[in-house]
């Protein structure tokens, strides 16, 4: 006689870009052990890769990933994770407090400080400096969009190459506007999106930096105080990797 199979809970999820309701279930530990050897690889196109993967695995309604704003696979990530291990979850810090010593030397702290921190309480940090419309001049703008999962991990080195970081830019321009017509980047070729943005001036490029640098984000500010040595700081914690054990 076979196992009995046990119910999966479902949880719905609301997306940050959209809105939209989607539903998730809990990973199993097939997807534990994916984690697992991606943490021990410590690569970060590896855990990018493994992420994908699991949330295909556990994201029950038909959804592109490759196609979801970078915010909204940390959102899903963090509730997957709360959903499916525990909604605390315990970070360790290093108090690297240098102190001067008496012979004159310096010497770290390295106390190590425990956190626990609810990844549910954790929502996204609106800039009200962001915009996805940038003007260009009174009558000529462009509409961007998100960098997606797919984005990110063709580009995850970019170490700020100056090529590479116009590629990104050439991907993540919706279309260009003037006051008579709509210039959709899906119809134009990579020479020519290329092109327009190489003439752009450097306050333009601002602009566009500006967009980049206000993107909705998941973060905690953790308030830091080392018992041993009585320092303090505000550390805060973003990012996959910070939530992925």
């Amino acid at each position: 006689m076979a196992f009995p199979k046990l119910d999966t809970p479902i949880y719905d999820v609301k997306l940050i870009s959209t809105g939209k309701k989607i539903r998730i279930r809990p990973f199993l530990i097939k997807e534990q052990k994916l984690f697992l050897m991606a943490s021990e690889s410590n690569d970060e196109g590896e855990i990018l890769k493994t992420v994908k993967q699991v949330l295909k695995n556990c994201i029950l309604d038909d959804i592109n990933i490759d196609e979801l704003p970078i915010f909204d696979i940390e959102f899903l990530f963090l509730n997957l994770r709360a959903r499916s291990v525990d909604e605390i979850v315990e970070l360790k810090y290093k108090c690297n407090n240098k102190k001067i010593k008496e012979d004159g030397n310096t010497s770290t702290c390295g106390n190590l400080v425990e956190f626990s921190v609810n990844l549910l309480e954790i929502t996204p940090t609106l800039n009200e400096k962001h915009t996805t419309k940038i003007e260009l001049t009174e009558n000529v703008g462009i509409m961007m969009k998100y960098p997606t999962f797919n984005i990110i991990e063709k580009y995850e080195s970019v170490n700020n190459n100056p090529e590479l970081i116009v590629e990104i830019i050439s991907e993540c321009i919706d279309y260009v506007y003037d006051k008579d017509n709509i210039h959709y980047a899906k119809d134009q070729t990579k020479e020519e999106i290329l092109e327009f943005i190489d003439n752009l001036q450097q306050k333009d490029l601002e602009k566009i930096k500006l967009f980049f640098d206000t993107i909705p984000e998941l973060k905690k500010v953790l308030k830091f105080k080392c018992e041993k040595c009585g320092y303090e700081e505000d550390i805060t914690v973003k990012g996959i990797q910070s939530f992925f054990v």
